[in-house]
């Protein structure tokens, strides 16, 4: 039995301008989020984006290629109706943050770490004034509460939508400073998606590639880059 989608009811996507920001409209009527709320954005360049992938569908709709328009419903129905609990959530990533969990050894695997994560634990500590310690093993060891603070403040600072496409950067990548540092364009957001892989990519080195893994870290790729184009673009 093939799935139900809904069908293309619409000949023309717009963008309109309204008191509270921008929407996007089918033939003239607006589009709602999911739970029935306008879907209203705060940029024109965001509402371009969404109107852009309700254009481009088919005879059919396919949410997978609509992120922007994804992002917009979740920044409207369930990150601003609990901004403060999903902030929290992310915030706590910088006390197990990927990038200052260690091996102790290959010395190959180690140099590799150290060689791409410590540049980013500086950048941190030289930005927020929050300097995260490295740790050897798997094992939890709390970081210091001031640097957790710094960085939670940053993250509590940002609008529903910022926080919606920092969601996935900081979930995807397993570290809170990697999205911190997307959001500042620390570095490229491919860059720091290459960051997040040095385990993954080293063991596929050492025991070859698997290809449902590596079609699954393909996908996830692409929505940690789309998750950066979204915060770029809903930045007032």
């Amino acid at each position: 039995m093939s799935e139900w989608a809904a069908r293309r009811f619409w000949k023309a996507a717009a963008v309109t301008e309204g008191p509270e920001g921008f929407g996007i409209a089918l033939d003239g009527r607006g589009v709602r989020t999911p739970a029935k709320a306008p879907l209203i954005v705060p940029t024109r360049a965001l509402a371009e984006a969404i109107a852009a992938e309700w254009a481009a569908q088919g005879d059919t709709v396919d949410p997978r290629t609509m992120p922007a328009t994804r992002g917009a419903n979740a920044a409207i129905d369930k990150v601003a109706v609990q901004h403060a609990e999903v902030a929290d959530m992310l915030a706590a990533y910088g006390d197990s943050d990927l990038l200052c969990y260690r091996a102790d050894a290959p010395d190959e695997l180690v140099a590799r770490q150290a060689e791409g994560w410590d540049p980013m634990l500086d950048w941190a500590a030289e930005t927020y004034g929050a300097r995260l310690e490295t740790r050897t093993g798997i094992m939890h060891d709390p970081q210091p509460a001031s640097a957790l603070a710094r960085l939670a403040a940053e993250v509590h600072g940002m609008t529903a939508f910022e926080l919606a496409a920092f969601h996935d950067l900081v979930s995807l990548s397993g570290s809170l400073v990697l999205g911190l540092a997307a959001t500042r364009n620390a570095e490229s957001a491919e860059r720091l998606w290459d960051l997040s892989r040095i385990d993954e990519v080293w063991q596929a080195e050492q025991w070859g590639a698997d290809e449902d893994a590596e079609q699954a870290a393909a996908v996830k790729r692409e929505s940690f880059l789309n998750a950066k184009r979204f915060y770029d673009a809903s930045r007032v």
